[in-house]
């Protein structure tokens, strides 16, 4: 007699009563259960970012049940067609609430819709039993104009607050969003928020960030945080002891397909890494900030922390050497191109605010190499690329608005979770960064071209 397999899929969020009842009457229906746990972005059309329980977590909520034969993650679009082939699967199940919706799937097995148990989902028990972070913008300029409504698509968070000290980028901001408050006083700001986004110019994040902990608020800064390692170590190290929050906003560093890049790379799909190039640059008009000498402009600076993410990330912070060389003009660098060598690797990095370069991303490997095209920064998709082309491996995705979505969930998610930092940037590799930037400052192994 054949086993009767069945699959169900969920994102089995705050694991509940609701879910067990779901799993038992999947299970009842054959010999066989596969289990399929929405990843952490992939689900994001059905509403917003959950921010509660991690993929990880939510693997193991539906393990602990014992109702799980077997345990999958959900990833891309189609997959379910996929898995049902893949397993040989019988029954599809899924609640009644999506009557009709996979009836598609028929084709390949029978689907059953379960009647789900009344008065009970996440979606009521986040919004009983967690309040929104507060959250208030401090420097109102054009980057903080990306941030209400990356944030409204993330779930457990309000933008309530903002604060600047020019009164002009404030007004603005208040006719650009009338439902955020905007102070003059930064301690009735601090009064009204329970975590900050910072997003004024490089040399102030300091201060600012160092002010927003003692005051008890969690704090997300934008990269470059800070540009002296000893700043950068003093701010985590005040962090902790105040059991505070503080994540370094690089966006390229939580975005889905990055992540998923630096999981292929790290399980040796294309062996040991030997050299990594990565690469940015925009001609900006050179009368703005990001040529000012006084507000730490630049292309080092203002990009660097970009393509410095996957070399620290793929081949960590203990490089042997690193030299630098830039084309400067009016006390900033226009183009700075370094050399890290490490034990086993070369990496090289380039930025350009005033010349044009190919941006894109290449890790190479002994078995094969990945490549990112421009602008890999923003990735959504890469190729694994191997000498027999019938073995290359192509990997889609979507990047979503500006991309400070991903930032902030995992941000929000970091403060209810208690955890104190995120595996997408860890603090050794954000200090290691201003590290970096503070070895530019000083010209040290530097090389003026």
């Amino acid at each position: 007699m054949n086993m009767t397999k069945v699959i169900t899929y969920g994102t089995y969020d705050l694991l509940h009563q609701g879910h067990i009842n779901l799993l038992k009457r999947a299970k009842e229906l054959g010999d066989y259960l596969i289990v399929g746990v929405t990843n952490d972005n992939f689900d994001r059309d059905r509403g917003k970012l959950n921010v509660r329980n991690n993929v990880l977590e939510r693997v193991e909520a539906v393990k602990s049940t014992g109702l799980a034969d077997q345990i999958i993650i959900e990833d891309y679009v189609g997959q379910k067609i996929d898995d049902i082939q893949k397993y040989d699967v019988d029954i599809f199940a899924i609640g009644s609430d999506w009557e009709g919706k996979f009836d598609y799937l028929n084709e390949f097995c029978k689907v059953v819709y379960l009647p789900r148990t009344e008065g009970i989902s996440s979606t009521m028990l986040r919004e009983k039993n967690t309040a929104d972070v507060h959250i208030g913008i401090i420097g109102c300029g054009r980057i903080a104009k990306r941030f209400p409504s990356e944030a409204n698509v993330v779930s457990g968070v309000s933008v309530t607050a903002a604060y600047d000290i020019d009164k002009g980028n404030s007004q603005n901001f208040v006719n650009a969003f009338n439902d955020i408050t905007v102070y003059d006083n930064i301690q009735d700001f601090y009064k009204n928020v329970d975590a900050v986004y910072i997003a004024t110019p490089h040399l102030s994040h300091y201060e600012k960030i160092k002010k927003s902990i003692l005051a008890g608020k969690h704090v997300l800064c934008e990269t470059p945080m800070v540009l002296k390692e000893e700043e950068a170590r003093e701010l985590y190290s005040l962090a902790e002891s105040n059991g505070i929050v503080l994540m370094e906003a690089n966006k390229t560093a939580h975005c889905p397909a990055f992540n998923h890049l630096m999981v292929v790379i790290k399980s040796g799909l294309i062996g040991d890494v030997v050299d990594i190039e990565a690469s940015l640059s925009q001609l900006l008009d050179k009368g703005g900030r990001e040529f000012d000498t006084k507000q730490a402009g630049g292309a080092m600076f203002e990009q660097g922390s970009y393509p410095l993410l996957p070399i620290l990330k793929l081949m960590g912070t203990d490089y042997l050497n690193l030299e630098l060389f830039s084309r400067m003009e009016n006390g900033v660098d226009i183009h700075t191109k370094g050399v890290f060598r490490y034990p086993k690797a070369v990496c090289t990095f380039k930025v350009g605010l005033g010349v044009k370069t190919e941006g894109d991303l290449v890790i190479s490997g002994t078995k094969g190499y990945a490549y990112v095209p421009a602008p890999w920064w923003k990735t959504d998709y890469f190729e694994l690329r191997y000498e027999n082309q019938n073995d290359n491996k192509k990997f889609f995705y979507k990047w979503d608005g500006f991309g400070l979505r991903y930032e902030i969930q995992e941000f929000i998610s970091c403060i209810y979770n208690h955890r104190l930092s995120s595996a997408r940037l860890r603090r050794r590799e954000s200090i290691c960064m201003a590290k970096i930037m503070e070895q530019f400052s000083e010209h040290k192994n530097f090389f003026e071209i």
